[in-house]
């Protein structure tokens, strides 16, 4: 065979080229290369606002309490959310990511003028990071969480990329692989 040179990591003529994944070296790392999405927010989130975020999951209202134990654990058709999520100088009750949705329960003091003003102007900074708000008062949580979450589920469907199909493990995969192959 003939070879390139006489590095051992670099391609033989002749061969098929590798599987994904696998190689002669030679590319670029794994750092370099551009991901679609980014894994943190793009703006700087203080150690202030990260210590009342954490403060405000230990101290989480029943109405809040009561969501997180439907959509954590991508128990909303596989929708990952997480709570109290910093975004800009606010934090976010409930965001998924994948949907650019961020889910507000109100209590009492939103429904004041000061607190609709005080709502507004954070919905803005929100929405202008690309995330669509819905909100939901505490009482309608408490009485008809099912028609939450069916609102919920309705609008991230709405906004998500196809969520992946879960991965078929052990025997699943070889007798679908022995039916395809007769």
């Amino acid at each position: 065979m003939n070879e390139v040179g006489s590095n051992p990591s670099e391609r033989r003529l002749g061969l098929p080229l590798p599987l994904a994944g696998e190689g002669w070296g030679g590319g670029v790392s794994a750092s370099e290369v551009s991901m679609a999405e980014e894994k943190q927010p793009s703006w700087r989130v203080s150690s202030r606002l990260r210590s009342n975020a954490r403060a405000l999951r230990r101290n989480s209202t029943d109405a809040e309490r009561a969501l997180w134990s439907e959509l954590r654990g991508h128990r909303l058709g596989g929708a990952g959310f997480r709570r109290q999520v910093p975004i800009e100088n606010y934090i976010a009750d409930f965001v998924c990511h994948a949907a650019h949705l961020v889910v507000e329960l109100d209590g009492g003091q939103h429904f004041s003028d000061e607190g609709e003003q005080a709502d507004a102007e954070r919905s803005a900074v929100i929405e202008s990071k690309g995330f669509k708000i819905i909100r939901f008062n505490n009482h309608d949580v408490m009485t008809n969480r099912a028609g939450v979450l069916e609102t919920i589920a309705t609008a991230v469907a709405e906004r998500a990329p196809t969520l992946p199909l879960p991965r078929k493990r052990g025997r699943e995969q070889e007798s679908d692989a022995g039916y395809q192959s007769r």
